[in-house]
């Protein structure tokens, strides 16, 4: 399934200090369910993906006048979208908490756990290739949109996600 595309995809977006509220307000509005359903769909969670689509957003409003060109909108969105779901799964597993004690019912059904350990799975691994492998599998971004994302030859984006996969399913297994 393909992401839906917006008038922003097309185009490259400068994010500066100096972007004013409508610009501002343009980019939430195009971004903000793309940002929150990835989130939610890494965390599990919707206060935790509530927290995301905050984080992304404040990041994108504090860029202090660095002048950043991305080259597609919606890849950006999506792959801060990833980088902090990511980082927050991290924080979660090193202060010990777990979203297993947050719902006890639904803890007890075999789905939720094995969502679980792949997210502490997933929290182990180096930040791109936690991004690479969760754009792919859960955005559904092709081999080759991946390719051009990390700056990389298609060939070495399967090679590297097949490599990601045996980690986490080494990780898994533990």
């Amino acid at each position: 399934m393909e992401p839906a595309r917006n008038a922003f995809d097309e185009q490259a977006i400068v994010m500066t200090s100096h972007m004013g509220p409508s610009e501002f307000s343009g980019l939430y509005e195009c971004y903000h369910e793309t940002v929150y359903r990835a989130a939610l769909r890494i965390t599990g969670n919707p206060a935790d993906a509530e927290d995301v689509l905050q984080t992304v957003f404040l990041r994108v409003l504090n860029r202090s006048g660095r002048t950043e060109p991305a080259q597609m909108a919606g890849a950006y969105f999506r792959r801060a979208a990833v980088n902090a779901a990511v980082d927050l799964l991290r924080r979660r597993i090193s202060h010990g908490e777990s979203g297993l004690e947050a719902s006890r019912h639904a803890a007890a059904e075999r789905p939720v756990l094995l969502k679980e350990q792949l997210r502490r799975a997933l929290a182990t691994l180096a930040p791109d290739d936690a991004a690479m492998f969760l754009l792919r599998h859960v955005e559904g971004l092709t081999n080759g949109e991946l390719a051009e994302m990390f700056g990389q030859e298609k060939n070495n984006v399967a090679v590297r996600l097949h490599r990601i996969r045996q980690l986490l399913q080494t990780e898994m297994e533990r």
